[in-house]
């Protein structure tokens, strides 16, 4: 009998090969936003009217690569909203779950949030003309829950004074603080977070003298 005349057939499935420049590409465009996010945070608070061309050009990149990124001043502040956002989230992950003395928590708190709050403070001069207020607002709500219940956590345990409902006294904490980082804006105040820190515990009620020593306690944990 002869040889059979059928023979296996092998699919060949051509190789395709990924784009030698993608991965450094992505990278590079990784890179590149996340300068011009650092360098806007700066230089926002110094000009809060900087063009995206001069940005641009502070950012070390070309207009069209800044464009590319963030196609109008909107888009760039809703960026920079987003990431104080992520950042004070994080922030409030580290105490969360902790159970200790109130006085302790409020600082605690403060002392964690302030180098958001400072990073992101040219945020505050762009808020009611750029951003509003309601979307600021949204940013800190998570705060301000945080502080409330360290407050009502307080009163029951007269800690703090009573002569404010929690919830309010929160909002009054808040207002401070956006305050204080005005004043790190204009240069007429600068601090770490401890001065702050001391000031809101006094406003809760604390008496001076251990408001310090909580405050110092806490510092010197966290560092």
């Amino acid at each position: 009998m002869g040889k059979s005349l059928l023979r296996p057939v092998f699919l060949e499935v051509p190789f395709v090969s990924q784009p030698v420049g993608r991965v450094p590409q992505r990278r590079n465009a990784r890179s590149n936003r996340a300068r011009i996010l650092a360098t806007a945070r700066q230089e926002l608070g110094r000009n809060p009217d900087i063009t995206l061309e001069e940005l641009a050009r502070a950012s070390g990149v070309v207009r069209r690569t800044l464009f590319g990124h963030f196609p109008g001043r909107a888009a760039l502040l809703d960026a920079l909203a987003e990431e104080a956002a992520e950042a004070l989230q994080a922030a409030i992950a580290v105490g969360a779950g902790v159970t200790e003395p109130a006085d302790r928590a409020l600082a605690h708190f403060t002392l964690a949030l302030w180098p958001v709050g400072d990073r992101y403070r040219m945020l505050l001069a762009l808020a009611r003309r750029d951003l509003g207020m309601d979307r600021v607002a949204g940013i800190l709500e998570p705060a301000r829950v945080r502080v409330t219940a360290i407050l009502e956590q307080g009163q029951r345990d007269g800690v703090f004074h009573t002569h404010l409902p929690a919830p309010v006294l929160s909002v009054g904490l808040e207002a401070m603080t956006v305050a204080l980082l005005e004043e790190v804006n204009t240069g007429a105040l600068e601090d770490d977070g401890t001065r702050v820190a001391v000031t809101t515990l006094i406003a809760a009620g604390v008496p001076e003298k251990r408001a310090q020593i909580v405050v110092d306690e806490m510092a010197a944990t966290d560092a």
